[in-house]
């Protein structure tokens, strides 16, 4: 799963792990204005580059390219009748419909026009990723320069939202990763975070003798808690936080639902978990999630609150809800592919009916290495910026090391196949 939430897990273990993610109370709306891409970002013959009109400076960590900048802006997340959106509103109208307040109103705010232009503190130090972790590496990631980049998950929003005071939100938006090349792997996805906080009141005052239990205590971390949290505590939370994903995951796929969750590590929440779904006779990894780690609430000014947090890709679920079978169709401007998606209720049962299945073209590329520095996504990337969606994939077949000069070279297979229609003549060219 292409977010960042399974890529922290991974590099926890590996250090060169590739990664495969101001609310008024009753006002649950928000400006979605999009800018259109052809206008939201550019990259000019100059030392800066632009998005949204603003220049940064460019410096030894930029590394954004033209093909990228040229998504910045899409927004599909927000385009009437697109896979994506649908989903997003399916998910939205749940927790508005499931979720109230005191008066009726939906008790989380969804966020779905932030930029996802962030400082590097908000989508990696606000969130406790430490310094050193493989996450923060050029090679993962779009950086404008040191200070800015092009967020890699909508955690990168966590901070700020809780620090103006909301407690249950949703933030939905398009992330960037610099990634590997298949049928579902794209350098640009979206994502959708929620997080929900409870005082003392809200988490006990249902249970019976409720006012006697307390949020923190002074104690130490294990395998299921946190030091400062207690065990009442934790275990209502975790309850929280997977029955709202169980209910959310059985009204999207439907009635009998399998669900299981398997524990495993993000530097932000503790304990975490990844809950996977048996769709079809097969299990699927759908999303991450897990208690908040207190350091991250605290910081944000919540001190008297305790929370959980989850982050699921769109994409994700749009491909085994509808059985699409290549992530670069969410880009196709194709009305075979659109018009599949224009139905009267945002719930309704689709069944993707596939485009004809065009001839590949294979190329083989074998080059040597040009500095220690490189990574094969830098190749990727260069893949992408020449060959754009025309690429289906792109496998390492072989390395190997000169045994003299111990100079390296890498042999890259190149499978390019439109998902839309055969390819022209001019395009059998690109890639001969």
């Amino acid at each position: 799963m292409a977010m960042l939430w399974k890529f922290m897990r991974v590099a926890r273990y590996s250090k060169t792990a590739l990664p495969p993610k101001i609310k008024v109370r009753g006002i649950p709306t928000h400006s979605r204005q999009s800018v259109p891409s052809d206008f939201a970002a550019s990259v000019p013959c100059s030392s800066t580059v632009e998005v949204f009109g603003k220049s940064y400076p460019r410096d030894d960590y930029t590394n954004i390219t033209e093909k990228i900048l040229s998504k910045v802006g899409k927004n599909l997340h927000n385009k009437k009748h697109h896979p994506l959106w649908l989903i997003k509103e399916q998910v939205k109208d749940h927790f508005y419909k499931q979720y109230t307040g005191r008066r009726g109103n939906p008790l989380f705010s969804v966020y779905d026009g932030l930029s996802p232009v962030v400082t590097v503190q908000q989508n990696f130090d606000k969130l406790l990723v430490p310094r050193d972790h493989a996450s923060r590496r050029k090679e993962d990631n779009y950086y404008l320069n040191r200070d800015h980049m092009l967020r890699a998950h909508t955690s990168a929003h966590q901070w700020d939202l809780i620090h103006s005071g909301l407690d249950a939100f949703l933030a939905v938006g398009d992330v960037y990763r610099r990634d590997t090349i298949d049928s579902t792997h794209y350098p640009v996805f979206h994502q959708m975070e929620g997080v929900r906080l409870f005082s003392c009141h809200e988490l006990f005052s249902s249970i019976k003798d409720g006012e006697s239990f307390q949020l923190f205590e002074q104690g130490h971390r294990t395998a299921h808690k946190q030091e400062c949290h207690t065990m009442e505590a934790v275990r209502l939370v975790e309850f929280n936080l997977k029955q709202v994903l169980t209910k959310l995951m059985t009204h999207i796929f439907g009635d009998g639902l399998q669900v299981r969750w398997v524990d495993c590590y993000f530097p932000f929440t503790h304990p975490s978990f990844e809950m996977e779904i048996n769709f079809q006779g097969e299990w699927l990894e759908v999303l991450g999630c897990g208690v908040m780690e207190q350091q991250l609430v605290n910081s944000a000014g919540a001190q008297d609150k305790i929370g959980w947090a989850f982050g699921l890709g769109l994409e994700r679920l749009a491909m085994i809800l509808y059985d699409i079978p290549d992530i670069r169709l969410f880009w196709s401007e194709d009305e075979r592919f659109l018009k599949q998606f224009i139905v009267p209720h945002i719930s309704q049962k689709i069944k993707f009916q596939p485009l004809s299945r065009y001839p590949p073209l294979i190329n083989d590329i074998s080059f040597w290495l040009p500095t220690e520095t490189y990574s094969k996504n830098d190749f990727y990337d260069l893949a992408r910026s020449v060959g754009g969606d025309l690429i289906e994939k792109v496998v390492l077949l072989d390395e190997y090391t000169h045994p003299k000069t111990k100079k390296v070279s890498h042999c890259y297979r190149i499978v390019y196949r439109h998902p839309e229609r055969t390819l022209t003549q001019n395009e059998d060219l690109l890639s001969a």
